[in-house]
């Protein structure tokens, strides 16, 4: 449906947008995840025609969107977009969904109609009646996504849905998300800094870092696998260990790291320099002279600090290199450990990630 081509945006000197490329295919759910200021919200605008690209092309069912000046309205109709703070009249609930419908002359029957079914879907039906600015800020958010959703857009794009949401109403948004997909087969593209919403929701994501993007896939490709340490820092990979390969045999390489010998699988070639991605997750910790099962990669090293991450326990261990591991309370409360113990940690060969140390 959407291919993005070459596309780059410049404030002033200022690049936003840099060789943006990406296709969303008609009916999936794709999620653009990045940090604040990546440049997220920017795509969006330009794909909504709000703003131009200073280059490249945005390409709708085969139509360059900025380009087709006598189909602009045609377009915008196809589209709808949703922002971050949701925007509602000083009127009705009815009224707020009702007012695009109005603007395209439709009859009175059939607006109430269309827009008494949406109110179903979003789960306002019994608040029609009540002033839209007397809501909270998630039924708000549902109202602003009712108004785009009556018109029946082909594509709904949202920045930043949720961002100011609690997780209730977080919850209730991501799950009238799926629904508008399913029941409507809406394609939607959306924008978040929530990487955890991104893999909830997305069929592929794209992660945008410096205004492009560093890898465009199936969201446990790019959890798992992700192509350079900045996509690795970002989905979770807090452990990334710069090495150099010494030796590998058959698609299993020895990373020299820290004075530690690593064993990875990679096809990187031995004399690389490379950066290991390990998740806190995959590190599991056992006391000194403990049989640490069949893990490749056993070091001894010594706690640095311990810091509670709700009903985890996150681990820091100076192993030759600085390694964090993320274990129960009840585990860390078990082994007795606190900053100082000696500790040993290990982690399969398999949980180990790597890529090219000059990619960033």
């Amino acid at each position: 449906m959407i291919e993005i081509a070459g596309i780059s945006k410049q404030f002033g000197v200022k690049e936003v947008l840099r060789e943006v490329n990406a296709t969303v295919q008609e009916g999936e759910i794709f999620a653009i995840i990045g940090p604040s200021g990546s440049g997220k919200s920017t795509l969006l605008r330009i794909i909504n025609l709000l703003e131009q690209p200073t280059g490249g092309r945005v390409l709708f069912d085969g139509t360059d969107i900025h380009a087709a000046a006598d189909q602009s309205l045609a377009l915008r109709r196809s589209m709808g977009m949703v922002f971050q703070k949701p925007v509602v009249f000083s009127t009705t609930v009815f009224e707020n969904v009702a007012a695009g419908l109005r603007i395209r002359g439709m009859s009175k029957a059939a607006i109430r109609e269309r827009v008494e079914a949406v109110l179903e879907v979003i789960g306002l039906a019994d608040r029609a009646e009540q002033g839209a600015r007397t809501l909270s800020g998630g039924e708000m958010q549902r109202v602003a996504i009712a108004r785009v959703l009556v018109t029946d857009p082909a594509l709904l794009l949202m920045d930043e849905p949720t961002a100011n949401l609690d997780p209730l109403s977080t919850e209730t948004i991501e799950d009238l998300i799926r629904t508008i997909n399913r029941e409507y087969g809406t394609t939607l593209l959306i924008a978040t800094h929530d990487l955890l919403q991104g893999q909830r929701l997305a069929d592929r994501m794209g992660v945008m870092i410096d205004g492009t993007f560093a890898q465009v896939g199936l969201p446990h490709e790019i959890f798992s696998a992700p192509r350079t340490r900045g996509v690795a820092r970002f989905v979770g990979m807090e452990n990334i260990i710069r090495g150099r390969i010494s030796a590998c045999e058959q698609g299993l390489a020895t990373v020299d790291a820290g004075g530690r010998q690593v064993m990875a699988p990679t096809p990187l070639l031995v004399g690389e320099s490379v950066s290991l991605c390990i998740r806190p997750e995959d590190v599991t910790l056992f006391l000194p002279g403990t049989e640490a099962g069949s893990a490749r990669n056993v070091f001894g090293g010594t706690v640095q600090a311990i810091k509670a991450l709700g009903p985890f326990r996150h681990v820091g261990v100076e192993c030759g290199f600085s390694l964090a591991a993320l274990a129960t309370w009840k585990a860390v409360e078990e082994l007795g450990l606190h900053a100082g113990s000696e500790v040993q940690v290990a982690f399969k060969a398999s949980a180990v990630h790597v890529v090219r140390d000059e990619e960033r």
